[in-house]
């Protein structure tokens, strides 16, 4: 398999190589999947170096768990769940998201928005990751990822109208964070 380049592998051969133990195919499978699934961590840390530790742990258990992957449907969307409840996991032991009474769910506004349309990736990432570690779990888990608010809530164990409410927050801030970024970058922007 050494003389093979990593594209004329399929997942499937990495798969059963990694299964086996061979060290080649791991690395193979590391250089495939890590650029995406740094970015996938990136979304989640708060900087660099816990998306690096995001991303080791989520590699570790990837080559731990392959033999659960029964090859049906897409691997990478296998890795990718892997990598964001690994992050998941990881922010729940660190964060403590506050659950919101009914009233107080009720009193926050859901506007709509499409503020980041006009940003670079990096940018975006970089203004997701001052956020709250609570507001950018559900932002990403809702904006990023498509669950539901419900799934949101099982996953982090928050009523639904919490997630929703986390939801509301983020894009309230994020908001106002491109606004800044963006007179930032063109005074001319700012409103009188």
């Amino acid at each position: 398999m050494s003389e093979l380049s990593n594209h004329n592998i399929t997942d499937y051969d990495l798969i059963d190589g990694c299964i086996a133990g061979e060290r080649r195919s791991q690395e193979l499978m590391y250089q495939r999947f890590s650029p995406k699934m740094y970015a996938v961590c990136l979304r989640y840390a708060n900087n660099a170096d816990d998306a690096q530790d995001l991303l080791q742990e989520g590699f570790i258990k990837i080559f731990r768990n392959l033999t659960k992957f029964r090859k049906e449907g897409s691997f990478e969307g296998w890795v990718r769940r892997v990598f964001v409840n690994t992050a998941i996991e990881h922010y729940r032991r660190k964060v403590n998201l506050n659950s919101l009474s009914e009233s107080e769910e009720k009193t926050i506004e859901d506007k709509s928005w499409n503020v980041l349309d006009h940003l670079a990736e990096k940018d975006i990432i970089q203004l997701v990751q001052e956020i709250a570690p609570g507001y950018r779990s559900v932002f990403n888990l809702y904006v990023i990822e498509g669950y539901s608010h419900k799934e949101i809530g099982t996953l982090l164990g928050i009523s639904e109208g919490t997630s929703k409410s986390q939801l509301a927050r983020a894009k309230s801030i994020l908001q106002k964070k491109v606004q800044e970024f963006m007179n930032k970058k063109n005074p001319s922007l700012t409103r009188p």
